[in-house]
């Protein structure tokens, strides 16, 4: 995953956060029982060591870079993993080019939940991997995929244990869900060719379902993007892309955070903007979408978790307890509608 940063978001976001989120600025992490809401909703447990499975089951394939053999196997694997949980599952295949000009063939698997449902609820991440490992500390290692076990796997291994349980405890028959895993997200360029404007070579896969969804006509109230949910003692700032076009699923995602007891975690302070796979759902296909995202502005990788686009992006960075926080999040944030 390789994201703009443009810093000009400081005071933008800080007008923003003053008239969208002044409500939770004062608290500290714990739980906070809601008085005002009577019904019971039950929400089923999310398994940490589950969603932990299904990332180290992606990274036993290898890197699942568009156009290898990994990432064919993965996608069947996907597949038939959704199958098992969802309604209806749809490839969807597409043709491409990359920075460099050359046509690659992409698949965004797509599984849908009370499929005949108008209220909808999109969840996603992306499933590829970056075939570059360009910010590993040997330059050596700048050309060479890895195996991208927080980078693209993690928030895939949580959905996958959404969809398990979503298939154990049903929704009510008036809302969906519909899970989509877009691929060629990091095909991006080296960083030694990157250009300015040259953004829109990210997060192809999305662009495409967004001018192509699924269903004709698709429109879902909200979205939630999973992008490096798994790494230890992650923290998740309130992104600034999704502060501008989803603040208020924002404030919904980080006060059931927050009421769940994570409020160390999903912190009330404003993230830089990262161009990721919820641009483009917001921008072409309207769908208000947040990105849960891992940001550290203390990283030597400018935002981004100490082992991102190298080499040791791998299964000794992800924690299930990390996996298990965002999980339950999500789970919250859906059974609540």
């Amino acid at each position: 995953m390789n994201r703009s940063l443009n810093f000009i978001w400081l005071i933008a976001l800080s007008m923003l956060l003053l008239a969208g989120c002044e409500a939770t600025s004062s608290r500290s992490s714990g739980r906070n029982d809601n008085k005002q809401n009577k019904e019971t909703v039950v929400v089923p447990d999310f398994s940490p060591d589950s969603a932990y499975a299904f990332v180290a089951a992606q990274v036993a394939f290898g890197p699942r870079v568009p156009g290898s053999e990994n990432h064919q196997v993965c996608a069947r694997w996907l597949t038939d993993k959704l199958s098992g949980y969802a309604d209806t599952v749809i490839q969807q295949p597409f043709r491409t080019r990359l920075y460099n000009r050359n046509a690659v063939d992409g698949i965004n698997i797509i599984a849908a939940f009370n499929p005949l449902a108008t209220k909808r609820i999109l969840l996603a991440a992306h499933w590829d991997t970056r075939p570059y490992a360009d910010h590993d500390p040997d330059p050596t290692f700048h050309r060479t995929p890895f195996d991208g076990a927080n980078d693209g796997a993690s928030g895939v291994g949580v959905l996958l244990e959404v969809a398990r349980q979503l298939s154990l405890q049903p929704l009510k028959e008036t809302l969906g869900v519909d899970i989509v895993f877009f691929d060629l997200e990091d095909y991006g360029p080296p960083t030694d060719e990157r250009q300015q404007g040259d953004d829109d070579f990210w997060a192809l896969g999305s662009q495409h379902w967004a001018r192509n969804p699924h269903t004709t006509g698709y429109h879902a109230r909200f979205g939630i993007l999973l992008d490096m949910v798994g790494a230890k003692g992650a923290v998740f700032p309130r992104e600034y892309f999704s502060q501008q076009y989803a603040s208020w699923v924002l404030d919904k995602a980080w006060r059931t955070a927050f009421n769940l007891g994570y409020g160390d975690y999903f912190v009330n302070k404003p993230g830089p903007p990262i161009t990721d796979d919820h641009l483009p759902v917001n921008r072409i296909a309207g769908i208000p979408m947040i990105n849960i995202i891992h940001l550290d502005t203390g990283s030597p990788n400018g935002s981004f978790f100490e082992y991102w686009h190298t080499m040791n992006d791998n299964m000794e960075q992800i924690d299930p307890k990390t996996l298990g926080m965002v999980g339950e999040v999500v789970l919250h944030v859906i059974y609540a509608e």
